[in-house]
């Protein structure tokens, strides 16, 4: 019922933010006379931040369109390369045909980047891809809001999203670099682990994992004391909705984006409301361009799926509840998940010091687990002053960590 009562109080908010949106520019726009009145900026602005506040945001685009390499413009084309329905393979293809020269670089190793399937979409790794183009072949998950996939194509478990992971990689292989950010180095982890005890001859030349809870246990966050305070029946009694009548994927039982949302915002109430404060505060002193920031961010930010609920469900047990992954417990549909069978697959781990979803410690606990894999192939960074995000986006991330992670990926290439 709770997603119904959401969806109608979206319905009324939707004429209301219209309004607010078109008074904001009626107040802003120079050939408007509002815009000469007293206090015009400020009510332009009041206006703004109502419609920000009260909008739908919808899924973002990649938006990458160029990369450069060696000084030379090369244009990016999205293509889909797989289509599952819960998930896209998106290849960011270079069109060598707007090059003028044809450079040997454009012949170059390929990544897969499995991104989070935890509340926002895959475009908020962005900052990730338009890092890595100039050097590799980048490849992403881009996961579907669960509330657009028909109840006919099926249920979606945690050990879908595997041999989702699993398929990807196969395909892609040989010489294939694997990068997981956040919720995905469990199940990322788990897939290498069952192909490399099976001696899967696709396993991939490296794994690369970034603030993810591969032991929730250590340096446990807010995130983490939920889902070991509530009990697992209260997740399901508590969460779970039905998706309305209104989207394809009407009667599936889901974990709404909403809700999800909800939470991301209560971790750090008081920073988001200052930061819409301050939003008000420059356009007001007309910064354009801080205010420009704090749009992209929040349009990013703001924009959430839906989750399969049962995968939700099978993550919070599995990982968060039981702990089966550091457990050596974890059974995959009858199969082991040993991750020290793996011994060909380089391991780079990479945290925030200040990381407040996933603890310091966290992700570093891959290295006891694969215990198989030699010592000249294992490496550890922790970025100093970054918070979680700003492992994979952001001046940090550009400038400290992606250039430890393409050499990683050279070294061991």
């Amino acid at each position: 019922m709770l997603y119904q009562i959401h969806e109608l109080n979206r319905s009324f908010l939707t004429p209301l933010t219209k309004w607010a949106d078109a008074s904001s520019k009626l107040f802003a726009n120079p050939i408007s006379p509002l815009a000469y009145t007293p206090y015009s900026q400020r009510m332009a602005a009041a206006y703004e931040l109502l419609f920000r506040l009260g909008k739908e945001y919808e899924k973002p685009e990649f938006d990458i369109q160029f990369t450069q390499i060696d000084e030379e413009t090369i244009e990016i084309v999205e293509d889909v390369v797989i289509a599952k329905p819960f998930c896209k393979l998106i290849n960011f293809r270079k069109n060598t045909a707007s090059a003028k020269k044809k450079s040997a670089q454009l012949i170059q190793p390929k990544v897969l980047i499995v991104a989070p399937l935890s509340g926002h979409h895959a475009t908020l790794l962005r900052d990730t891809v338009r890092s890595l183009l100039p050097t590799h072949d980048v490849y992403i998950t881009d996961w579907i809001d669960a509330r657009m996939v028909p109840l006919s194509a099926g249920p979606f478990h945690l050990h879908d999203y595997i041999y989702y992971v699993q398929e990807f990689i196969r395909h892609l292989s040989p010489d294939l670099h694997v990068i997981s950010v956040c919720q995905p180095t469990v199940p990322v982890l788990a897939a290498i682990s069952l192909m490399a005890s099976e001696n899967d001859p696709a396993l991939p030349k490296t794994m690369t994992m970034m603030g993810g809870p591969i032991d929730p246990r250590k340096s446990p966050t807010q995130v983490n004391a939920l889902a070991t305070e509530k009990k697992f029946s209260w997740f399901e009694n508590s969460v779970i909705y039905n998706v309305p009548a209104n989207y394809p994927g009407f009667g599936r039982k889901v974990y709404p984006g909403f809700l999800q949302h909800a939470g991301f915002v209560a971790m750090n109430p008081d920073r988001h409301a200052q930061s819409h404060w301050d939003f008000y505060q420059h356009l007001v002193q007309g910064d354009d361009e801080s205010a420009e920031q704090h749009r992209k961010f929040y349009d990013e930010y703001n924009a959430v799926l839906d989750l399969p609920a049962e995968y939700y469900l099978e993550t919070i047990k599995t990982v968060f509840q039981e702990f089966r992954l550091p457990k050596g417990t974890w059974e995959v549909e009858g199969k082991l998940v040993r991750p020290q069978d793996i011994k060909t697959v380089a391991l780079f781990t990479v945290e925030g010091e200040l990381d407040d979803i996933s603890g310091p410690g966290q992700t570093q606990a891959a290295h006891d687990l694969c215990s198989g894999i030699p010592a000249t192939m294992k490496q550890d960074f922790v970025a100093p002053g970054c918070g979680h995000y700003g492992i994979f986006s952001g001046r940090k991330w550009r400038e400290i960590v992606c250039p430890k992670v393409i050499d990683f990926m050279k070294k061991h290439g």
